[in-house]
């Protein structure tokens, strides 16, 4: 979201208040916005911003994408980081893709850094979605869903229609 002042002499200073939302947000993120001026020799200006949006767990990435060849079993990775400085635990509280997907979760650095391993269950061609809800012992982040989607198609040739 921007305000500015609407005209500025020439010459003139102004100002430029620009809003970021970053809620849904993680780690580093870039925002721009464009400045239409009647300056003939810059009628563009381009303002960024970059930032670090803190959380209290960091996930990477943050949802696990299938597709490949019905009976072909594919690995998926997601990191998660603690964002804070006591100890992170995680425990699950729902999976609904069993028979679809199986999944590990292996703590890498106790108490700071996870890792998920994601593996589809070979089988029929099509498509699914779903997820696994973790529980955190952070009140600040009570809930972690992942989302996890998939799509297996028959061997074949693919049309360029």
């Amino acid at each position: 979201m921007a305000s500015y002042d609407k005209a500025i002499p020439p010459g003139g200073e102004g100002k430029i208040t620009l809003k970021v939302h970053t809620k849904g947000y993680q780690g580093k993120i870039y925002k721009s916005a464009k400045v239409n001026t009647n300056d003939p020799k810059q009628n563009i200006i381009k303002l960024g911003i970059k930032a670090f949006i803190k959380v209290p767990v960091l996930i990477s990435p943050r949802y696990v994408s299938f597709y490949g060849k019905a009976g072909q079993s594919i690995t998926k990775i997601i990191e998660i980081k603690a964002g804070l400085k006591n100890p992170l635990t995680l425990s699950q509280d729902q999976f609904d893709l069993a028979g679809k997907v199986k999944y590990r979760l292996e703590e890498i650095d106790k108490g700071r850094r996870f890792k998920i391993y994601f593996t589809n269950i070979p089988g029929q061609p099509g498509n699914y979605s779903g997820f696994l809800k973790l529980k955190t012992n952070y009140p600040e982040k009570p809930v972690i869903i992942i989302k996890i989607r998939g799509r297996s198609f028959k061997e074949g040739k693919v049309s360029n229609q």
